[in-house]
């Protein structure tokens, strides 16, 4: 099974082929940074038509990749949702027009559920059932994954999502857009002992986060006149706390021995050692996706569109456009044989 996957949810466009025989056989990433950095943040009229002007082309460099004709294409997978509708829109219109030329089926991949198998494109990788920690821009979610589309939520962000936190904080800082990567790098320079922040909600039973009183008390740092490079280590490290505080509880209640941890800010550094740290204490392991997949990209997509063909799923309806808002608990399990 061949199938072309597609990217559009936000701020980048990619086009990947993945084969069930062959792992993957090609990504193509185009990034929209420079056209809303003036901006301070996403532009969603800017994203579409970036996605309009860019897909076509990035499509073809993808094949030419992979060294498939497109009529060696068995499928088209798409991201539907959640994220910005008129890029979906953009990403799904595509993506069906393909199919149809080419006469093949097109299936509709929740983009967290790519993020979650992400590391399922890495050798080794891990096995259901496991815990799954879904930590981005937009998402903060403690995730039991008992089988591909078999999701148990059982914790999650009651405000902003850790990225969030990591991008608002960074503009206080003037570090620009997108402003996490920045922080983290600052943060590598400053002394996290300098100020104490609190890490929200680990004085109280359960599993959900709290991360916006973190970025009002990063303003309050500030204006204190605290370092920046200190302010951002200790940010840094109160996030990694409680966020390594909420999955050692996870692990605890769950019994699970294998950890997930995927999206954009499992690509940090501190993160992957403390949650290293964790699992190796526990006897167990953590997986997490490469780097260059742990950001939004259309590798992900292009695997669980052939996961979940390979496992019978044929009937995705043609009308299915997007949806900003799509809890991955809506996802139906499938078998894998």
């Amino acid at each position: 099974m061949r199938v072309l996957g597609i990217e559009s949810s936000c701020d980048e466009t990619a086009v990947a082929v993945f084969c069930t025989e062959k792992g993957l056989l090609a990504h193509q990433l185009h990034s929209q940074t420079q056209t809303h950095a003036p901006y301070g943040g996403v532009v969603p009229e800017l994203a579409s038509r970036d996605h309009v002007r860019i897909l076509p082309g990035l499509a073809s460099a993808a094949l030419a990749q992979s060294g498939l004709g497109r009529d060696e294409i068995d499928a088209v997978a798409y991201t539907a949702g959640p994220g910005l509708l008129g890029a979906l829109m953009v990403g799904s219109g595509f993506a069906k027009g393909l199919a149809s030329a080419l006469a093949v089926p097109a299936l509709a991949v929740h983009h967290m559920e790519g993020h979650l198998l992400a590391p399922l494109l890495e050798t080794p990788a891990p096995r259901f059932p496991f815990l799954a920690l879904l930590v981005s821009g937009g998402h903060t979610q403690i995730v039991e994954v008992k089988a591909l589309g078999e999701y148990q939520l059982i914790g999650e962000s009651i405000d902003d999502a850790v990225g969030e936190a990591f991008d608002k904080s960074a503009k206080l800082m003037g570090l620009g857009y997108p402003g996490g990567a920045a922080l983290s790098k600052l943060a590598r320079t400053g002394d996290p002992d300098a100020i104490q922040f609190a890490r929200p909600m680990t004085d109280r039973p359960g599993l959900d986060f709290s991360f916006s009183g973190l970025k009002t008390a990063v303003a309050v740092a500030l204006s204190k006149g605290i370092a920046k490079e200190d302010v951002a280590a200790g940010f840094e490290r109160a996030v990694v706390d409680t966020l390594v505080i909420k999955v050692r509880r996870a692990l605890e209640q769950t019994g699970y021995k294998t950890l997930v941890a995927a999206g954009g800010v499992a690509a940090n550094g501190p993160l992957r050692a403390a949650l290293g740290e964790l699992l190796a204490e526990r006897g167990g392991e953590v997986f997490f996706p490469r780097m260059e997949f742990c950001t939004d990209n259309a590798a992900m997509i292009a695997q669980v569109g052939a996961l979940r063909l390979v496992a019978g799923q044929h009937d995705v309806s043609s009308g299915f456009k997007g949806r900003a808002r799509w809890s991955l608990t809506e996802l139906r399990p499938v078998l894998i044989d």
